[in-house]
C-alpha cells in the first residue's frame, strides 16, 4: 500500500499545512507549475517527490523534473503531464500517448480546476488536483490524498485550503 499526497500549481507558494495533511503519505506527486525549485526541494525534504514541470517553471525546475513522467506505483501505470486536458479533451501533446498506450491513472494540472473523472473509452482515471498556490482565479486551494494498493486506486480525499 502506497499513500500519495497529490498537488499542482503551487506557483511558488509553500503552505506549511501541506506537511500536516501529507504527514501520513509515503510520497508526494506534483503535477507542475511548481515555481522556484526551492518549493520542490522543501517537498522532497519532507517526503519523496515525483514531479513534472509546468509552463511557468524556469530552467531551475526543468533541469531536475521532466515534462512527462510515467512510472509504476504498485501495479498501477501512472502518467503525469502538467498540461494534459481531460477525458474527451486531452491536450494534443499527450493525446496520442493516451490513445496508443493508456495508463491506468492520468494526472494533470494547469486548469486550477479540481477534477476526478473516469475515462471509460481508455479505461483510466483522470485526476487534476486543482491548485495549491495562491496565484490564479480559483477560490479554494486544494490538495488530494489517495491510496494505491496493488491495482486499486482508492481512499481519495479532497483537502480544501483557504485562498
Amino acid at each position: 500500500m502506497t499513500r500519495i499526497g497529490l498537488l499542482s500549481d503551487t506557483h511558488g507558494h509553500y503552505d506549511p499545512k501541506i506537511e500536516t495533511y501529507f504527514q501520513s503519505c509515503d510520497e508526494i506527486w506534483h503535477a507542475g507549475d511548481i515555481g522556484p525549485v526551492e518549493i520542490a526541494d522543501k517537498l522532497n525534504a519532507f517526503r519523496p517527490l515525483r514531479a513534472v514541470y509546468g509552463n511557468i517553471d524556469g530552467q531551475d525546475v526543468r533541469i531536475v523534473y521532466p515534462e512527462i513522467l510515467r512510472f509504476q506505483c504498485e501495479q498501477v501505470d501512472v502518467l503525469i503531464k502538467h498540461i494534459g486536458g481531460y477525458p474527451k479533451k486531452y491536450d494534443p501533446g499527450i493525446r496520442q500517448t493516451i490513445q496508443k498506450n493508456p495508463p491506468k491513472l492520468f494526472i494533470s494540472g494547469h486548469s486550477h480546476i479540481l477534477k476526478v473523472m473516469p475515462d471509460n473509452q481508455y479505461g483510466l482515471l483522470h485526476i487534476n488536483p486543482g491548485a495549491a498556490g495562491k496565484i490564479g482565479f480559483h477560490k479554494v486551494r486544494t490538495l488530494l490524498r489517495l491510496v494505491i494498493e496493488g491495482t486499486e486506486i482508492k481512499e481519495l480525499e479532497v483537502i480544501e485550503l483557504e485562498k
